[in-house]
């Protein structure tokens, strides 16, 4: 099986705008009242046996279990029977939303993220239609269950013989999208290792530093609109909070972030095409990188984005047939790509890397790039030969005198 996402511009009418409001304001009532229901039985487990708290005590029955997704999808059932506008909504859309909700307790107890919060007014912006029908696209139209036919601005064609699997409407500062995800009955194959080498150093000085001496300079989207967003944010503050003056200064904030993540994300599009143009292997380091943003420069790794980059880049890879693989990243910078011996830690504020064994010198990040490139070589099974050329990763070849 084969999956592929393609997002595309809605073009609803007022009617269906309104819909859609009161769609996403009842998933997010389900949504909290599903939360309140696991929260309340989480803290009436979590009282102590021989004492009571000051303020309150939550009593539930000992017997009483977990709720899950399955039980809450049971009391769903009969909350519609209870309230009748529930059953404006489509069923599947509010079990979709019971199930992001079991998705952020997973996340919670597998992967350290914090206890879900409840949703305020206007913080839920998508909901999911997990099944469509037979037939739901027509020429730059999509027919959803429950609302009927909604035109979108096509802007590619979508190949035949996929199914649509799914569709999420998303509301954005910039209007309404829809997500389609299509499914194909093929097996794609992997791309595999072939062609020219090329190791990838990503840092803040350089956002990119490829092994073959490619130096690609950080742009700096957020901190360029950084004033402008000051005034647009001292704007939102003088403003009663409610009020519809309240409301376009907030407007105005989210055009300029959005637009801001849109700069971003088209630059990372481009240097990723730019860099599969000539390279058959891409290597990148595998970085930590929930550490950097919680750092002493986070603001700056949030900035430059170097997550959503890599997924791009794989992204393209996959699309181009290109290798793509992350390797370690401890002491890249502290190894001599020529020789390997390790030289030592440096200072942020050097920028140049000498060895002391073979006196190869190039740049810092030059550097790091090769010893990724080279881990990635050694990951793949190449051998030690293509190794000691380095033709595909621009060391140079320390050439040996003729015995006479």
């Amino acid at each position: 099986m084969f999956n592929l996402t393609y997002e595309f511009k809605l073009k609803p009418t007022q009617n269906q705008i309104a819909l859609f409001e009161d769609w996403l304001e009842l998933c997010r009532r389900v949504y909290n009242y599903a939360l309140a229901e696991r929260k309340d039985w989480f803290k009436s487990r979590s009282c102590q046996i021989n004492a009571c708290s000051l303020c309150c005590e939550y009593i539930i029955p000992s017997n009483a279990s977990r709720p899950t997704y399955a039980s809450q999808c049971r009391g769903l059932t009969q909350a519609r029977a209870q309230y009748p506008e529930l059953n404006a909504v489509s069923v599947h859309v509010l079990q979709q939303t019971l199930k992001r909700l079991e998705q952020a307790f997973v996340s919670m107890w597998e992967r350290n993220h914090g206890f879900p919060r409840f949703k305020k007014q206007g913080r839920m912006r998508s909901f999911v239609f997990p099944q469509l029908g037979v037939n739901p696209l027509g020429q730059g139209q999509i027919k959803l269950p429950k609302i009927g036919w909604v035109k979108f601005r096509q802007s590619r064609d979508i190949p035949d013989g996929g199914v649509v699997k799914q569709a999420r409407v998303v509301k954005r500062v910039s209007g309404w999208y829809v997500m389609l995800t299509l499914q194909w009955d093929v097996s794609v194959p992997q791309p595999m290792p072939h062609g020219e080498v090329l190791g990838i150093d990503v840092g803040l000085t350089s956002f990119v530093a490829t092994s073959n001496g490619l130096l690609v300079k950080r742009p700096r989207f957020f901190a360029e609109a950084e004033c402008k967003l000051k005034l647009l944010q001292k704007s939102v503050s003088r403003k009663r909070i409610g009020s519809n003056n309240w409301h376009k200064a907030h407007k105005k904030v989210a055009k300029l972030h959005e637009y801001v993540a849109n700069c971003r994300k088209d630059w990372h599009r481009k240097l990723s095409h730019q860099i599969c143009n000539h390279a058959g292997m891409v290597f990148v380091e595998d970085l930590n990188l929930v550490g950097l943003s919680r750092g002493m420069l986070g603001k700056h790794c949030l900035d430059a984005g170097f997550g959503q980059f890599f997924n791009i880049l794989e992204q393209t890879c996959f699309k181009r047939g290109v290798y793509f693989q992350k390797v370690d990243s401890r002491k890249t910078s502290q190894i001599c790509p020529s020789c390997g011996v390790e030289t030592g830690k440096k200072e942020l504020s050097e920028r140049t890397h000498t060895c002391s064994n073979c006196g190869y010198t190039t740049d810092r990040d030059v550097a790091a790039a090769q010893v990724v490139a080279i881990r990635g070589l050694a990951a793949v099974g190449h051998t030690v030969k293509m190794l000691a050329e380095g033709k595909f990763i621009g060391i140079p070849v320390k050439q040996e005198s003729p015995a006479f």
